[in-house]
């Protein structure tokens, strides 16, 4: 059968609307509550129990044999392909899937359908192991919700495909009823009503850029896996072992601040770091790592032409080139055989979350090969993880090793999107549609980034006031590095003191012991790392953990956090 979340039809005068009407009768209910589910009494039960699966009874339609409903929220949790929680307001209208049966065996039985039939000539409501109990293939959907636009949906009985084809007008503007309107067209995923296109093929100069710099990749490969391989098992020992993850990052000389306060701050806490390392993109940004005590791998001839200044916004040449890093240092983890926790350096740790939750066997993370931090974006060319690719955590096997050599090769999709997580949420989708490969999109309230921050100001009140603890903070979904440091401060989140900011942190390493040979990691960190938080106001309109009502706002019309 396959799960069509919220399919229905709005016009009286269709034959199919009794039979395949979604009317929501549960009430609506959060993820993560399981409705329960009472049958419905009936005065005049049908002499067929599965009269009411049957009313679509045509032999053109031969290959649906029955239609039921299934609760959507406890069917996720069942049949869990790791899509996030639809946590929209409007996301509980359409508590109800439905299920399509193409074949008369698969229908469940006469007692399961009895003891859930309903009125009104509505499909039973069955629970998800009642309604797939006579299953052996089950193809689940996702069709999101339409909005504005006038969105079918059509199955066809013939060869199977393993993915949707997609049908739009393109005109970029709204047309009346009666103007004439442009014809569909097949289009790509990424089409957008308004003729932009996400998923574009990348030109030749995307290719060329890419095919010099995967050359030169390739050509350092198999001694740059030689050095990690000494480098990883002094770390953390050879990746059969107990404790084979490795928290990987990468930063240049302008993202150091943001590294420097990453480990200030765990340190300040008390967590151990001795399974970090850092891909470093420059000899600066290097000896910063080392000074701070880290593990560090830096390779001249790989990251040469990569930028040492931060990127001024999202998208621009610097913040491009640095995916290239990103995927490097991923993929050859990964190669040697190490699960692998990538995160950016604007992260800061509330606790260790390698150990306790992704080595839990037993834990919400068990089973899924790749696990994201849930971006929040629900647009198209993220879906349907809505992956966050700036914290992820990867199991080493055949099908994630494969993925980021996928990855590798797919540079120039990259470079052409500007979006190193647009070309990796591509990949999900088809990896897991051809290879199995298990993608779980982690919860936003045990790990919250930019959306929690700028969209959900009770959240985030919580958080403060410590009634919810989350893993981590990642804040994510700024314009520009200068943005981050503001936010993190008046959170709470900052620790570097202002000596070592951008290349102060250089020059604290040259004034230093280090002329002779003898600077510890206890010296650099005491010199730059303060015990406690430094807070100071900037926003009022934006989370703080102190109240910063005399600030000015940062958006338009944005009123203070603090009341």
């Amino acid at each position: 059968g396959m799960g069509l979340g919220g399919v229905g039809t709005e016009r009286e005068g269709l034959d199919l609307r009794r039979s395949v009407q979604v009317a929501d009768s549960s009430p609506d209910v959060a993820e993560g509550d399981v409705p329960t589910l009472q049958p419905t009494p009936t005065p005049n039960p049908p002499a067929d129990p599965k009269a009411s699966m049957r009313s679509i009874n045509s032999q053109e339609l031969s290959f649906i044999r029955g239609i039921a409903r299934v609760p959507r929220v406890p069917f996720n949790r069942e049949f869990d392909y790791g899509w996030p929680a639809d946590t929209r307001p409007e996301g509980a209208v359409q508590s109800e899937g439905l299920v399509i049966y193409h074949s008369d065996s698969a229908l469940p039985s006469d007692d399961i359908v009895k003891a859930a039939s309903g009125d009104a000539g509505l499909p039973p409501l069955l629970e998800p192991g009642d309604a797939t109990a006579n299953c052996d293939v089950v193809n689940v959907a996702a069709v999101g919700r339409a909005g504005s636009q006038r969105r079918c949906t059509v199955l066809l009985g013939q060869y199977e495909s393993q993915h949707i084809g997609r049908w739009m007008r393109i005109d970029g503007g709204g047309h009346d009823d009666g103007d004439a309107r442009p014809p569909l067209h097949h289009v790509s995923r990424g089409q957008m009503a308004n003729g932009i296109d996400h998923f574009a093929p990348p030109k030749l100069r995307a290719i060329k850029m890419h095919w010099e710099r995967l050359g030169t990749y390739l050509g350092h490969f198999d001694d740059m896996t030689g050095r990690l391989k000494v480098l990883i098992e002094g770390m953390v020992g050879k990746p059969d072992g107990a404790n084979n993850a490795v928290v990987v990052m990468t930063s240049n000389m302008g993202q150091s601040t943001l590294l420097v306060n990453f480990v200030c701050k765990a340190k300040a806490d008390g967590i151990d770091l001795r399974n970090v390392l850092v891909f470093a993109t420059d000899i600066q940004t290097k000896d910063i790592a080392e000074g701070l005590g880290l593990s560090v791998f830096y390779d001249e001839k790989i990251f040469a032409d990569m930028p040492q200044e931060e990127a001024d916004h999202y998208g621009d040449k610097a913040f491009t080139a640095m995916m290239f890093a990103k995927v490097a240092c991923v993929q050859l983890v990964n190669y040697l055989g190490y699960d692998v926790l990538f995160q950016d350096v604007d992260i800061v740790w509330y606790r260790n979350p390698v150990k306790s939750f992704f080595s839990n066997a037993t834990g919400p993370s068990a089973g899924f090969d790749v696990l994201f931090q849930d971006d929040g974006a629900r647009s198209l060319r993220y879906a349907p993880y809505s992956a966050n690719s700036g914290f992820y955590y990867v199991r080493f096997n055949d099908r994630t090793r494969y993925l980021f050599v996928n990855l590798l090769y797919y540079g120039d999709v990259i470079i052409a999107t500007k979006s190193h997580q647009q070309a990796l949420s591509a990949l999900l989708t088809e990896h897991a549609s051809l290879f199995g490969l298990r993608v779980k999109t982690l919860s936003s309230e045990d790990f919250p980034g930019g959306h929690a921050y700028h969209m959900k100001n009770d959240f985030m009140k919580d958080v403060i006031e410590k009634k919810r603890k989350p893993w981590l903070f990642h804040m994510s979904w700024t314009k520009n590095k200068d943005n981050k440091l503001l936010f993190m401060k008046q959170m709470g989140f900052w620790y570097v003191k202002d000596q070592c900011v951008d290349d102060g942190a250089i020059g604290v390493l040259k004034a230093g012991p280090v002329n002779e040979g003898n600077t510890s990691v206890e010296d650099f960190v005491g010199s730059c790392c303060s015990i406690d938080a430094l807070i100071s106001c900037h926003y009022k309109d934006k989370p703080s953990v102190i109240p910063c009502k005399d600030s000015k706002s940062i958006d338009k019309g944005g009123k203070s956090f603090w009341k």
